[in-house]
């Protein structure tokens, strides 16, 4: 089979365009071409008039016709052999495992790098248990709304906490920067559309699933991991891990501890346990696990009408369904050595309610498959490090955001409103007493007020010249009227539970940090394909003891 790569048609082609496309990059004759599949389609707006669509093709062709093509291009990049992107699994236990002598692995989250960890080491036969502290999504989408619609936190099960993870409730994209020459990402996506996910993820360059869908895809997984022996057991929390102090194993995990008293032994632990849960990172630290603070950003979210977006986007063509709702991504380096940058932007979304502890107020975003909400949003954050801003013990990035959330929790009224400013208002510096034609999706609610006591005065200084420098990349992003609500902390982990190449702690053997609230992932899409490489390492190292052990 042959790839076609940077193959380019207008927006308003038709498949016989495509078709011909196809025949002519290859010089070949109608006829030669037995079939083709399209394995990645992305855009190229760059010209809002002439917006080009951009395909890869894998096409079917007779072995000679193949041969002799290959022969005529040579080393010319846009005609190859299409690799092989099939997942191998590392390694397989044998049908009776575990046996007397073994022990189950236990992975602590079901996010979804848990969910992508606990389903492989299914599929290869490891019998895995999943110890999640919040609820199944069912329950969790219940709890959550708790607090949307009447103010009642559940601290256990929330937008944080639960089956799916944060990832649950986001606009659930499906791509990430990770270098993956193994092709996990396809693992990945095959997976998610094995659970109920669209197939037009596996070929779109920004694929995206949106939070409805996302619930029936994780039951649907959790119901396969189920199948093949794995157990997955909710509303339990982990209150320490065993971890030998001295001796001949010093630094061996040995097991945990919940929070109801049970004890679960296991040597082989992962920790997929997101960036918010602060009183596991608390306890990590107390029981010797090596941890280091690491940078993450703050900001706010804002948000514009989808339509404004869309044209300064895509001009004439805003509104084409092959293009859906536009999106963005800007960064700006600013005058006072900072950087702000777009994050997690949600086109036809909504901005959420965040909070996983009692008295703060925290703010994401969230999309639906559809995208068809009035308002686009995303989060405005300013980069923030360790050495400069948050000096002192691991965990003072915690007490940071802890400290600004609490302080937006007072400004909102304390009844869990979030504070919130127009973008006009927060440039000239003076407080918003009523909105304008940007109604904000916030739920339970906003207060109207000056933001600009939100956040530390290098941020705000920072997120004040960066918005005039959006606007000139995205024409009305500086718009007046645009809604600014705070306040975002849960950007990424504040903190790095260090793993070394086996991806075992470095100081800690058979745990196993993982996923976004270890370091080592930011989105769904990577902490899934950091899950596949967790859980081939926990496969290949407990399998070689097994092995030992029976020789």
């Amino acid at each position: 089979m042959l790839r076609l790569n940077e193959l380019k048609l207008p927006l308003e082609h038709t498949e016989d365009d495509l078709t011909s496309a196809i025949i002519q990059r290859l010089g070949i004759t109608p006829d030669e071409l037995l079939e083709y599949t399209v394995f990645k389609r992305s855009y190229d707006a760059r010209k809002k008039s002439q917006i080009l669509l951009i395909y890869q093709i894998d096409a079917e062709v007779p072995n000679a016709t193949e041969k002799a093509v290959l022969a005529r291009e040579g080393k010319n990049s846009l005609v190859t052999v299409t690799p092989d992107t099939e997942y191998k699994f590392v390694a397989h236990a044998n049908s009776d495992f575990p046996n007397a002598q073994q022990q189950r692995p236990i992975i602590i989250g079901f996010g979804p790098c848990g969910i992508l960890t606990a389903l492989l080491m299914a599929e290869m036969g490891l019998k895995p248990i999943v110890l999640e502290r919040g609820q199944d999504v069912r329950k969790r989408t219940k709890a959550t709304w708790g607090l949307w619609r009447e103010r009642k936190l559940n601290t256990e099960s929330n937008v944080q906490y639960g089956e799916g993870g944060a990832g649950t409730f986001s606009d659930g994209k499906l791509y990430s920067q990770v270098k993956d020459k193994r092709h996990l990402g396809r693992k990945v996506l095959k997976e998610f559309v094995a659970a109920g996910a669209p197939e037009e993820i596996m070929y779109v360059s920004k694929p995206h699933i949106g939070t409805f869908k996302l619930v029936k895809m994780v039951e649907n997984i959790r119901a396969r991991i189920t199948e093949l022996g794995g157990e997955v057991r909710f509303e339990q929390k982990v209150e320490r891990i065993h971890r030998v102090p001295n001796g001949s194993e010093q630094g061996q995990v040995t097991g945990l501890t919940l929070s109801n008293g049970d004890v679960l032994h296991s040597r082989h632990i992962v920790l997929a346990i997101g960036h918010s849960a602060r009183d596991s990172f608390e306890m990590l630290l107390e029981e010797g696990v090596y941890i280091e603070p690491k940078p993450f950003s703050v900001g706010f979210r804002i948000e514009h009408p989808q339509s404004i977006i869309d044209q300064a986007r895509f001009g004439d063509n805003a509104g084409n369904p092959i293009l859906g709702a536009a999106d963005y991504k800007l960064v700006h380096h600013c005058k006072n050595d900072r950087s702000v940058y777009s994050f997690c932007m949600c086109p036809g979304g909504t901005v959420v309610a965040a909070t996983s502890e009692e008295g703060a107020v925290v703010t994401n975003g969230m999309s639906q498959y559809s995208r068809n909400e009035r308002n686009a949003n995303a989060a405005i954050v300013v980069g923030i490090d360790p050495e400069r801003d948050y000096p002192g013990h691991v965990l003072a990035g915690i007490d940071l955001q802890r400290k600004l959330e609490k302080l937006a929790y007072e400004l909102g009224g304390q009844d869990y409103n979030a504070p919130a400013q127009l973008v006009g208002d927060f440039l000239k510096g003076k407080p918003s007493t009523e909105l304008g034609s940007v109604i904000p999706s916030y739920k339970p609610g906003v207060t109207l007020l000056d933001l600009s006591v939100a956040l530390p005065d290098f941020a705000v200084e920072a997120i004040r010249e960066a918005i005039p420098a959006f606007d000139k990349k995205i024409k009305g992003f500086a718009m007046n009227d645009a809604i600014l609500t705070g306040i975002e902390t849960r950007t990424s982990s504040p903190i790095c539970i260090k793993r070394g190449g086996d991806y075992q702690s470095i100081n800690t053997r058979g745990l196993y940090p993982a996923g976004e609230g270890a370091g080592y992932a930011g989105g769904i899409f990577s902490a899934g394909i950091d899950g596949i490489k967790v859980a081939e390492a926990v496969a290949l190292d407990l399998l070689n003891i097994s092995t030992e052990s029976n020789i």
